[in-house]
Parts: C-alpha cells; structure tokens; sequence
C-alpha cells in the first residue's frame, strides 16, 4: 500500500465495512475529565462505507463522499455521581440496508445520486428510482444522512411509525429525524438508531411539492419556530420560504420567489425579523431537467459567475414576503451560520443584516471530495496540492446587507420590479485568511441570531488530504487558535454550553476524532476557551467522517437547528 500523504493516514475514516453495525452499546474508555454539564447525547450522521461486495464477485464503489451509504451514530455521555465515574456509552447503526442487499444482488445501484457517474447505456428517459430525490416509495432505500432534527414541530403525519416511538425517551426526545438536500425525511428511534419511518414536506404544506430544499432548517432561538425553502424546478423555477409554527405544528408559506435561477442551496440564515435566502453561484443547468441525463447532481451544477449572488430578504414576522434584494459579487457555500440585525449606519429608522458564512470562489471544492481525492494513500490526492488545492479553501467572511426596512403590519411590500429595480449591493466587511478560516462551523447556540465573537469548525492547512483541526477564529481580533496534532482528524465540532458561564466562549467543543495511527476513533472534549483538550472517549473501532450531529443536552429533548 502506498505511503500516507504527510505522514497523515485517514483512510480508516472512509474505508468501513457497510455491514460493521455496533448495535448493542459498548463503553468507551475515559480519559480525562469531562465537564458534569456535557451530560447529553451527541449523535452523529453520514457515511458508514461506500463499497458493497456483491453476488456476482464483485465490488460496487460509489465515488463521492456526498454518496457514502448513511450510517449513524449515538454517544450518550453519563456525568459522574458520588459513586461512579463519568460514562460514554456509543452505538450505531446503518441506515440503508435494504438499498445495500439490492445492491448486493444487481451488482448495481440505478438511481439518482450527487456524484456518481452515470452508466452510459441508461436510456434518457428510463425511470429510475432516486436515492438523492426519491419518490415517496421504499424509503428504506432513500440515503439520508446529513442534519438531524430533534422534535420538529409539525411532523406529525408519518408512514411507518409505531406508537411507541412517539414517547419521549430519557433524554426529552420524542422524533428525530434525518435529512439531506431534499425533501424528503428519514425518522429514526432515538436510542437504537433503527430507521422507523419516513415524510415529505408535503405533510408540513401541499404547496411543498418541490424535490429541493436545504439541509440545515433554522430555528427562531426564542420560538423554536423552523423555517425552511422548498424549491420546485417546473417550467418556472419556484423558491417557496415556509415557516412550521412550533406552538401550533402549522405551516405557513411566508414567501415566494420565481426570479431566481434553481441552485444548489444546502443552508439559509435567520435573523429575528428577516430569514435570508442567499442563491449563490451553483445554478442547476437546463433548469435542473439536465440530471435526467447526468443522473447526478454534481455534473449538473453549472455556475454563472457574471450573474454574481443574489440576496432575498423575507419578513417572517407579519407576512409581508421578500422585503428587500440584495446583489454581491459570485461566491459558493455551504454552511452560512450566523446573522443579526444592527441599526443602519446610513439611513436612520432602517437596519442592517450582517451575515457570517464561509465561502468559496467556485465549486471546485465538490469535486476536491470524491473518495479517490480525499483518501491519504490514494494518488489523486496529490492533483488538489499546490495552486488546485487554494482554490477549494473556505474563506471566513462578513457581508454586510445595509437599510433593510424595519417591517410592521403596517408595511407595504415591495413588487418584484420594484425589488429588481431597488436591488442594493452587499458589502464585503472582511474576509479571513484560509489558515485562519473554517467549514463545518459553529458557535455558542446562545449567540444564535446575535452578534457573536467566536466561530469554531474544522480547519485545512494543507498538512493532510482532509481536514486537520480545529479553529477557534476571533471576528474581533481576527486571531486564531487552533487544535491539531498529528494523524488526528477531527470532524465537526459541536459547542455545549457552560450554564454557569458569563462570557461567550465559556463552553466545551466535542468533537469525533480518527486516531490514523490507530484506525480508531475517540470523541474529544475540548476547552473551548484556548481548545485544549480536557478528555477523550476512545473507541475499539473508527467512525466514518460524517458531515453533521446534534447534542441534546440533560434531559430536555432541545436542539437548535443552525
């Protein structure tokens, strides 16, 4: 086997075995001391594998890690008592079974995906069954595995949900649920991980009918209201902004948008007046009817940088749809994470959205993370090294949307013409340096939708073919800390809190880390103060790199969707 690049082996991250569940939870050993107060559940999402022996003597291997079959992951943490030491307990479970026996025995998967390529010999209009899109049908063969939602207000109307799960656990949770760039929801039981049931949005809404939507909903911090878009790519492409009242469970349509072109959208931001839908440069060519051919969606993103960003402002407070649009120069994210409000510095009465995200000049980092490209020991890793490799970082930056009106039942909205003719431009406040910045990112969910100082995520500074570390950036000083060492990648980070804190950054970071050396992975308890480590829970076995988790702390079943 070639050598790993760097020293910084990590292909035990990506090379699981799909079949290698740990359904009965194992303990972890503790070293260490972990904080009383990061007692919780941190689970975890994302790929368990992406090769599949099958029937015929052969191997199917998916090629991007977008694709890797779903694969989840439960880390309850149990506080230490007068009488006993803190506890990890860990289980997981794959979420695709059935989709890998059919595997198994077709030696083919005929479906949709992100990245995969397409058999040339499919017919155009062949009807397949989508695993990125699907149909309502056999969602225990749908591949979701992005964000989790705990309790989501309105998901009441489900196929395959047994009673029984609709009781709150020892931990508050009553419904979690999977989801992906779709549409489309997977439950699954809250402590077995077992896949349980499934949705559409259509139950939140029938107008909800799009095949598109965003991975990451936004929760009112306050509230816990959900907002989301759903994205319909008919004849005209049509963005509808929806809103599931968490007191009620009902869903409002809060906007519509029709003059923008269908995109690739993974997140949104949310301020406390204003959700913002931001249609980056990542447009869906042919209006997204291309995918019939390329059966993916990645060869199907086709970026118009000269047609640059553009900004939707909506009211999600009295009803009165986009509000105000915005334009900037041509960029690419994923993971926009925080956005507040600020009395305008130029039009007295009006205020302004200042918006955190991580981004990037282009797409080229979608096609940095197919498994051959990422892996420590595969060749192709070396093409993204150099001049190919600065064009995938993410860069920390800080829009400024300036004299947003403020917005009372008394407001009258603007026209679609009157917003095209009116559109301002965003403002570039600062952008950090690739070292210093991040993806994956989080933050106190305290700050949530406030001005917040400190922003944490997985870091790349070029020592390894992945990630490797962590980054606290100051927005302030524009400093940075980092954690790192050597063979050790980490994956995103989650900030719990310290109740009994003052200031923004009193909290812990935990963190799933593959030990390269070893091929075994440990959850890491971070100081969030100077992100040195206070304790791990080791494992006898590695954790695929997943994308997302939740943490419900305590007993109280509540998690906020950023």
């Amino acid at each position: 086997m070639p050598e790993p690049y760097n020293n910084w082996p990590n292909d035990a991250g990506f090379d699981l075995d799909v079949t290698d569940d740990q359904r009965e939870p194992v303990e972890a050993k503790i070293t260490g001391t972990i904080p009383p107060y990061v007692a919780g559940v941190l689970y975890r999402t994302g790929p368990g594998g992406y090769r599949v022996p099958t029937d015929k003597g052969t191997t199917f291997e998916l090629d991007h890690w977008f694709d890797g079959f779903t694969q989840n992951h439960r880390f309850e943490i149990i506080p230490a008592t007068s009488t006993s030491p803190a506890r990890v307990l860990y289980n997981s479970r794959m979420a695709t079974d059935p989709l890998i026996q059919k595997i198994r025995r077709e030696g083919k998967m005929d479906a949709y995906s992100f990245a995969n390529k397409r058999d040339p010999c499919t017919g155009f209009f062949r009807k397949v069954m989508s695993v990125f899109f699907p149909p309502t049908s056999n969602y225990d063969e749908k591949n979701t595995g992005v964000t989790f939602s705990v309790n989501p207000p309105g998901m009441h109307d489900t196929v395959g949900v047994s009673p029984k799960h609709k009781e709150k656990d020892g931990h508050g949770i009553a419904r979690l649920w999977t989801k992906t760039d779709a549409q489309h929801f997977l439950e699954i039981d809250s402590q077995t991980l077992e896949p349980i049931g499934y949705a559409d949005q259509d139950v939140l809404h029938p107008d909800l009918k799009g095949p598109h939507s965003a991975a990451h909903a936004k929760s009112d911090p306050v509230t816990g209201d959900v907002f989301n878009y759903n994205l319909d790519t008919g004849k005209v492409a049509t963005y509808r902004v929806f809103r599931v009242n968490a007191s009620s469970g009902t869903t409002d349509i809060i906007a519509t948008i029709t003059d923008a072109p269908p995109a690739y959208l993974h997140s949104s931001l949310l301020t406390e007046n204003f959700y913002i839908l931001c249609v980056w440069n990542s447009e869906l060519a042919w209006g997204g009817a291309k995918m019939l051919w390329d059966r993916n969606v990645l060869d199907v993103i086709q970026p118009d940088e000269k047609r640059g960003a553009t900004w939707y402002v909506v009211d999600r407070r009295h009803g009165k749809g986009v509000v105000a649009k915005f334009h900037s120069g041509p960029f690419f994210s994923f993971h926009p994470f925080n956005a507040w409000e600020e009395p305008s510095k130029t039009k007295a009465g009006e205020v302004d959205i200042v918006a955190d995200l991580p981004i990037y000049p282009n797409t080229d980092i979608l096609k940095r993370l197919y498994y051959n490209t990422l892996k420590s020991t595969s060749p192709d890793a070396l093409k993204w090294t150099g001049a190919a490799r600065e064009g995938t970082l993410a860069l920390l930056r800080r829009y400024r949307l300036p004299s947003v009106p403020v917005v009372s039942p008394a407001f009258d909205s603007p026209s679609t013409e009157a917003l095209s003719a009116g559109t301002q431009e965003a403002i570039v406040e600062w952008t950090a340096p690739s070292d210093k910045s991040c993806d994956l990112p989080t933050l106190n969910p305290r700050y949530v939708c406030k001005p917040a100082r400190y922003v944490y995520g997985v870091n790349d500074r070029g020592q390894s073919t992945f990630y490797d570390g962590l980054v606290k950036f100051d927005t302030h000083t524009q400093e940075a800390v980092y954690w790192s060492a050597q063979a050790q990648s980490a994956g995103e980070a989650v900030f719990v809190p310290n109740p009994d804190g003052t200031e923004e950054d009193d909290g812990a970071l935990l963190t799933v880390v593959l030990d390269g050396f070893t091929g075994k992975s440990y959850l890491a308890v971070l100081d969030a103060r100077d992100m040195t480590e206070v304790a791990r829970a080791s494992l006898e076995t590695a954790v695929g790199f997943g994308f997302h988790g939740a943490y419900v702390a305590g007993k109280t079943g509540t998690a906020v969707d950023i």
